[in-house]
């Protein structure tokens, strides 16, 4: 089996990570392509005679069957916008904080590699958001589009619409459409509901909202999400996955699922409801010790 390795050196602690699945691919005589500039940061890559070293990440990504993301939730989005063309699955490994893509911990990653070989696995369809903008931009988002004040202490209006019939007009320091992927990202700590990945919904989630009534909305994702700004494009900070872009003079965004998904591998012994349990602790009780 053919595997690459994404990752992101200089942020992630990924020296022991990357050792294990260089180590298990050359003792069960699989190919692993890795860039030449993940290599630079760990030269003995090359003793290994299994390894193949290419120039970019893409082209890492187009020689393999499984792609291999080692860092925290901010390495996978990397990857998913990389390989949202690809039908490609992604383990993703978990040597950042949370995690709750990357969920698969250092300690299980031979574990992990062997059921992937053996094919004992299953596939976790994730879908993106597309935002296509008044300027003819198309942005594409796993977690979230972000609308939020720029160079101000003042609130913003924002206008939203969905399928053509008016919402609200929001008054406040910014809104999130999440999918719900995101929905354990920054729209859980806007007060955003959880949504279990699968549900064909985006989330509309005002950021400290002027009005206490002013609540999040779960919108199906097959029709058209329309946020334009009340002010001038120039107040507002637009972001997909936390990479901001230019503002635009006149500031509108329709929404509406992407035809791109990317396939996370879970494993046997890995479900949503597990991960929700272990990263946010459901259930744990401190007084009892």
């Amino acid at each position: 089996m053919k595997f690459c390795i994404l990752a992101n050196p200089e942020k992630y602690s990924v020296q022991e990570p990357l050792e294990q699945v260089l180590n298990w691919c050359s003792a069960n005589k699989q190919t692993l392509y890795i860039t030449a500039s993940l290599k630079s940061h760990f030269p003995k890559v090359s003793e290994h005679n299994n390894i193949k070293i290419v120039d970019s990440e893409k082209e890492a990504v187009e020689n393999s069957e499984i792609v291999i993301a080692i860092g925290g939730d901010g390495t996978l989005l990397h990857t998913a916008h990389l390989i949202k063309e690809n039908d490609i699955p992604v383990l993703g490994i978990n040597s950042g904080k949370l995690g709750f893509m990357a969920n698969v911990q250092p300690d299980f990653i031979h574990h992990s590699l062997e059921q992937i070989v053996n094919h004992n696995f299953k596939i976790d369809k994730r879908h993106l958001l597309r935002a296509d903008s008044s300027a003819g931009n198309t942005y594409y988002a796993l977690n979230e589009f972000l609308f939020t004040k720029k160079e101000t202490s003042s609130m913003i209006t924002l206008r939203a619409d969905y399928d053509g019939e008016f919402i609200n007009n929001y008054w406040s320091d910014g809104l999130l459409v999440s999918t719900p992927t995101g929905s354990t990202a920054y729209n859980l700590s806007a007060g955003g509901p959880i949504v279990l990945p699968s549900t064909p919904v985006m989330l509309l989630t005002p950021i400290n909202p002027h009005t206490l009534t002013t609540r999040p909305l779960v919108l199906p994702d097959h029709n058209t999400l329309t946020i334009k700004s009340a002010e001038s494009g120039n107040h507002t900070l637009f972001a997909y996955d936390g990479i901001t872009q230019p503002s635009e003079s006149e500031f509108e965004v329709h929404i509406k699922r992407s035809e791109f998904s990317i396939k996370l591998i879970q494993l046997p012994e890995q479900n949503y409801f597990e991960t929700l349990r272990n990263k946010l602790m459901w259930g744990l009780d401190r007084r009892k010790g």
